[in-house]
């Protein structure tokens, strides 16, 4: 099984995770942001892994410490449990429709970390949440994933649905990346032998 823990302690946040790669899409997501849960729930479920977490963070002040810290979190579980990525598929893209919305996410689990998010989201907060944090999520995200991160809004002018359609379309992509290649599942898929 392609899994991990991860047990995360600041003086910002306390984050309990565990991640199962090759789950079913189920999660228990408690952050104490709601809409960032509703993002985490799709998530899971778009890559088709196995999510639970719980944070408790210091959102007296604002989203921001919980965001980027699950981000953390949520990264060093998903390098664990990748162990050497051998026999992965290693590259996964998807353009995904949410309505008036149209999202490319292409990814590459490279074990190098870059990410760039081109994304125009036209509101500062949905709900109560700091639409910035969707950004400060994945950069942290991918630092500690170690994988490279394209996301590109092709259309879009509700910020909910710009959001949402990025959370499910780096799932999916994510989800085709982590896939095990039958045919190659005792490979590293790089030409150095190591990624």
């Amino acid at each position: 099984m392609r899994n991990a823990e991860i047990i995360r302690k600041t003086a910002e946040t306390d984050i309990r995770l565990s991640l199962n790669l090759d789950g079913f899409g189920k999660s228990e997501i408690i952050s104490g942001a709601g809409f960032l849960d509703h993002m985490l729930t799709l998530f899971a479920k778009h890559a088709g892994y196995d999510l639970c977490l719980t944070c408790k963070g210091d959102i007296e002040v604002d989203y921001h410490h919980t965001a980027e810290d699950i981000g953390i979190a949520l990264g060093a579980a998903f390098c664990k449990a990748l162990g050497d990525k051998r026999g992965i598929v290693r590259y996964g893209d998807i353009v995904l429709p949410m309505d008036e919305t149209l999202i490319m996410a292409a990814v590459d689990i490279s074990g190098r970390d870059y990410a760039s998010l081109d994304l125009q989201i036209p509101a500062q907060k949905v709900g109560d949440f700091d639409t910035e944090l969707c950004e400060e999520f994945w950069l942290a995200f991918v630092r500690e994933a170690k994988i490279t991160l394209h996301v590109k809004q092709l259309a879009g002018k509700n910020a909910h649905h710009i959001i949402e359609g990025t959370f499910k379309a780096v799932a999916r992509a994510l989800g085709k990346a982590t896939k095990i290649d039958e045919n190659k599942k005792d490979e590293i898929p790089s030409t150095k032998g190591v990624l």
